[in-house]
């Protein structure tokens, strides 16, 4: 197998030859056909997260098939196509396990992050984080569903049900969220980096009613926001954007510091909540939905040997949707 190899904090990827995995007892090894690029991969990359087992292959947006089949595998088949998702392994054992929040879970281990991910030609993989993907769809358009997908999934479940939405950051995530969105009769607001056009088009393209800078008053009060850029100073702007009793989302798995701002922005029952990880209910939730509406990801694609350019387009604002690599 090959795979691009995070040696160091802010080291480039580097194309390294290894042995081939084998799949452990209750493990399949997969081999990939598409990978998606996450901001949470920058994070890896950039030494954010704490705890990386240096060397690590990043990559948490999985797709492909199954080769081979560990001792004790039964749902899944050779040659089935499979997703393999952030969220890679979870005890069963503690707390959270047992009172169905899998995704706080204190023993948990991540794809790409703490075990060896998708920037790679093949992986190996906890099979009961694995989730069957059928035939229907290209790898490279599946694959931003993977993270992107899911975890907007679970921001969008957590920002509740009201009927004007603010999204922060109109990439992956957001463009996805927001076909689900307009699916469920809900009213879409985009907010984007420096008044981007590019993702501000992308967004009106996808039926939101308003596309913005993020610094921006929306053209009505929003019931609730939803934060995918990692920039803590948009948590004070979204609270100002939404009415009494609503909620601030912030869904990254890292963000930049919350600057303090005055407490009547917070009054009035609003709320700010975060989301962390997914559940495998998450998936096969999203995924069903996912399948009901259709959705349509906008996708740059690269060769595994150009995962840096990939991650360097992404860090600098330069891709509109998402960026997927082939092996």
């Amino acid at each position: 197998m090959y795979g691009m190899v995070l040696k160091a904090p802010g080291a480039p990827l580097v194309l390294q030859e290894r042995p081939d995995p084998s799949p452990g007892p209750g493990e399949v090894q997969v081999k990939v056909g598409a990978c998606g690029v996450c901001r949470t991969d920058l994070h890896v990359v950039d030494g954010d997260l704490p705890d990386i087992p240096y060397p690590i292959i990043p990559g948490h947006e999985v797709v492909g098939r199954i080769d081979a089949l560990g001792e004790g595998v039964e749902d899944l088949v050779l040659g089935m196509r499979v997703g393999v998702p952030w969220l890679g392994h979870t005890c069963g054992a503690c707390y959270y396990c047992r009172a169905d929040k899998e995704n706080l879970c204190d023993r948990a281990k991540f794809t790409g992050y703490t075990r060896d991910g998708g920037f790679a030609s093949h992986l190996v993989a906890d099979a009961r984080y694995c989730f069957p993907l059928g035939e229907h769809g290209d790898d490279a358009a599946i694959a931003p569903l993977l993270c992107a997908g899911l975890i907007g999934w679970r921001s969008l479940v957590m920002a509740g049900e009201g009927k004007t939405l603010g999204i922060y950051g109109f990439g992956a995530a957001g463009h996805i969220v927001a076909q689900i969105a307009r699916a469920q009769g809900r009213s879409v607001y985009a907010f984007t980096r420096g008044g981007d056009q590019d993702a501000q088009q992308l967004a009106l393209s996808l039926g939101a009613a308003w596309a913005g800078a993020s610094e921006a008053r929306p053209p009505t009060e929003l019931d609730a926001a939803i934060i995918y850029a990692p920039v803590g100073a948009l948590v004070p702007l979204a609270l100002r954007a939404v009415r009494k009793g609503g909620r601030v989302v912030c869904a990254g798995i890292h963000m930049s510091d919350i600057p303090s701002f005055p407490y009547n922005i917070l009054w009035g029952e609003r709320q700010v909540i975060s989301v962390a990880n997914l559940t495998r209910q998450d998936g096969i939730d999203f995924l069903a939905a996912a399948a009901r509406t259709d959705i349509q990801t906008h996708t740059t694609v690269f060769p595994l040997a150009k995962a840096n350019e990939a991650l360097a387009r992404l860090r600098d604002g330069k891709l509109v949707g998402a960026a997927v690599l082939r092996p």
